[in-house]
């Protein structure tokens, strides 16, 4: 059935009225089968993340050395741990974990980002070589390594892992807006804007970064994963979230001693992480093409 196109009368004709760009952008999002996947899992994560501690049917904290190594039953879905904790409960507290590190730690590296990024590209000169030059450093060193040598420096825990994730992040979002500006700074409006007496802080911000948004957009979605990922690295080398806290990476590091004899121990935390990161990659991608005209429908 053809799709029904909005029009207005105006003066007795009848003018067509163009699709509103969300609803463009959200028809090209549903065509992308694997994106509206990955969307359902995310919004299944954020929904477990806020109502985990009520769903869960045990405390995901407490050991009961009665039942220890219980293999996945009816009443221990996913079985018991090495102190008898059931791992059910635990992935699910570690779910709001996971996310909660991983949506500060890009909000983080993604305000800062945006900031270098966009001083360096609309000045220019000294300023923007000092930046990128220093940008290129932190870039030069693996991004895990830089990490694990942020935490040794701050300590452990939570902010701290936030801290040390959203900073490794950083030159990436710097590197995107400064580009971004690069190509859009001698646009008309933005000579415009000079003209008029604007401040160059209300041109980066008012007129300049709302049209490098969408990129910035995507990468933050993609960054959402990576920082999952980072978050479980540190856990399983313990430099991450510490006990009690329930966290995914750090349940994969307590139990690779039981690889064989236990393998559920590792399987459940490690699904879990390979499901949430997949999620955010997949809603990306499609973000990404429906957020990009030329692909659009």
């Amino acid at each position: 059935m053809a799709k029904k196109k909005r029009t207005e009368i105006v003066a007795g004709e009848v003018i067509e009225k163009p699709e509103s760009q969300l609803k463009v952008m959200w028809d090209t999002l549903k065509k992308n089968k694997a994106a509206l996947a990955g969307l359902v899992v995310i919004i299944l994560l954020i929904f477990l993340a806020i109502f985990g501690d009520l769903l869960a049917p045990y405390d995901p904290e407490y050991s009961d050395m009665a039942h220890t190594f219980v293999k996945p039953c009816a009443e221990y879905w996913f079985g018991t741990d090495q102190l008898g904790r059931d791992i059910f409960s635990r992935v699910l507290s570690g779910t709001k974990v996971s996310l909660l590190v991983g949506l500060s730690a890009v909000a983080f590296s993604l305000v800062i980002g945006t900031i270098l990024g966009s001083v360096a590209g609309y000045f220019g000169g000294k300023v923007d070589g000092f930046i990128m030059r220093c940008m290129d450093i932190m870039l030069s060193i693996p991004s895990i390594l830089l990490a694990i040598t942020l935490m040794a420096a701050l300590g452990k825990g939570l902010d701290k892992a936030v801290i040390a994730i959203g900073t490794v992040s950083i030159p990436e979002y710097a590197r995107i807006v400064r580009s971004s500006i690069l190509s859009v700074k001698e646009n008309d409006y933005v000579a415009a804007a000079k003209v008029i007496g604007n401040s160059d802080g209300r041109i980066i911000f008012r007129h300049i970064l709302p049209n490098v948004v969408s990129s910035i957009v995507v990468r933050a979605t993609l960054g959402i994963s990576t920082a999952i990922l980072d978050t479980a690295a540190l856990g399983f080398l313990g430099m991450g979230v510490q006990p009690p806290m329930s966290e995914w990476g750090d349940m994969l590091g307590r139990a690779r001693t039981y690889i064989f004899s236990a393998p559920y121990t590792l399987i459940f935390p490690g699904l879990a992480i390979t499901l949430a990161v997949l999620a955010f990659n997949l809603f990306g991608d499609g973000l990404r093409d429906a957020l990009d005209p030329k692909e659009r429908v």
